[in-house]
């Protein structure tokens, strides 16, 4: 089971997560009581800091190395993208309503392309104009770059809070529609954004569009692909294990062969969670496989996303922060919160279809704009060098902000938008 190298097996790594994970979920549930992702979060970035104060002032420990190199060897970015993310985003679809979605798609629509466009942009030049006043040395198109990964929102994060409220229908689908979606359209953008930055090119804006449109497009179509077939399958049988098996392959063979043409994963499987969560459990399950596929795919949701949070909370090891750094952290969550209030006013006000029915919905889709392991991962796998420890400072800022303030007071901002009906029922955000 292990290499011969000397080196961890892949099977080591994802245990000592998971003890990791278990351990200190149940640490937090017994005494500190945190909500769960920012109990790990909090964890984490706790036992990193511990690591590197112990390996600064007592001889000898270096244990903070062996975690980085441990993380190194387990490669944050390509677990998340090329793994985990898969798995989050299908899990995340199976539980959106698919007919309520139809009924509010031009917000959802809008929110996840022009919002992400906009927050992109607007980012991006107000990072550049603080980079300029701190004379940084950073080429101007990383400061997009680094809009770019920014700006999607987080669905395990926004999914988690919503599971926890009762808000509004429409609301839940307009926020929950757009943090699925986001997230494969901010990809794209920031592979498309990269490639120009890595070959000093002078970016195209059509070409860009042309590119951006393969592989949305070409994602989206393979998702509709893997799940109607996963869907036919399913309806030609009443086995619930072998079905199971069948919405586990949907999502490891449609985002492998997403990859392969070099096409939107994420999008795909937020396509094809929508198809399998709606028409397969309507009209392809059994009362009986139905339990057994929505409970499988919570468990995985609900393990994916306590790794994922203890990573984030780790991951604060590979950062030996200086004063530029910490200035530029700190400009960057002003920034991303004032984008974000920006693109989401631009997204729902504009067009008069999109504005969101339920009052006080502008105040959710702003603070609810929720960063997490996606942006993380997109920032270490910049390619090494001074403006990549300075965007991974500002990246892991916003997201640790993110997580820890916004996550924590979203549900108190939804539950002072709920008014109180004439029997004494709350209803969410009316």
């Amino acid at each position: 089971m292990h290499e011969t190298t000397g080196g961890l097996s892949p099977f080591d790594l994802a245990a000592m997560l998971i003890v990791a994970s278990a351990l200190l979920g149940t640490i937090n549930h017994h005494f500190f009581k945190l909500p769960h992702v920012i109990g790990l979060t909090v964890m984490g970035a706790v036992a990193a800091i511990g690591l590197l104060m112990a390996n600064e002032f007592i001889p000898g420990v270096t244990l903070d190395n062996s975690v980085a190199r441990l993380l190194e060897e387990m490669n944050f970015t390509q677990t998340l993208l090329d793994g985990m993310l898969s798995f989050l985003l299908f899990a995340g679809a199976l539980h959106v309503d698919l007919d309520r979605l139809r009924a509010d798609w031009v917000p959802v629509l809008l929110l996840s392309t022009v919002g992400v466009i906009v927050s992109t942009v607007l980012v991006g030049l107000a990072m550049w104009g603080v980079g300029t006043l701190m004379s940084l040395p950073i080429v101007p198109i990383w400061y997009f770059v680094f809009g770019a990964l920014i700006a999607p929102t987080d669905p395990v994060s926004v999914l988690g809070v919503l599971k926890e409220e009762n808000v509004e229908e429409s609301l839940q689908a307009t926020v929950a529609g757009e943090s699925l979606f986001n997230d494969g359209v901010g990809i794209v953008i920031f592979v498309i954004l990269l490639g120009a930055a890595l070959t000093g090119e002078d970016f195209s804006l059509a070409e860009g569009a042309r590119l951006f449109v393969m592989e949305a497009g070409g994602g989206i179509l393979i998702g509709l692909i893997a799940g109607y077939m996963g869907y036919r399958a399913m309806r030609s049988m009443d086995e619930y294990a072998l079905e199971v098996t069948i919405t586990l392959a949907v999502v490891m063979g449609g985002y492998a062969l997403c990859s392969f043409l070099h096409v939107s994963g994420p999008l795909a499987m937020a396509v094809a969670g929508l198809l399998i969560g709606n028409h397969g459990v309507t009209y392809a399950m059994s009362d009986i496989t139905r339990d057994y596929v929505i409970k499988f795919w919570e468990v995985v949701d609900e393990l994916l996303n306590s790794v994922l949070f203890l990573l984030i909370g780790l991951e604060m090891i590979v950062l030996v922060p200086g004063l530029p750094h910490l200035e530029l952290a700190l400009a960057a969550i002003v920034i991303t919160l004032a984008a974000r209030a920006i693109a989401v006013t631009v997204s729902t006000r504009v067009v008069p279809a999109a504005r969101p029915k339920a009052e006080g919905a502008w105040g959710v889709l702003w603070w609810g704009g929720l960063r997490g392991g996606i942006s993380i991962a997109l920032a270490l796998s910049l390619p090494p060098g001074p403006t990549r420890e300075l965007l991974l400072a500002a990246t892991f800022a916003a997201v640790l902000f993110s997580v820890l303030v916004q996550r924590s007071t979203l549900g108190r901002l939804i539950e002072r938008g709920k008014v109180p009906h004439g029997d004494g029922a709350p209803e969410s955000l009316q």
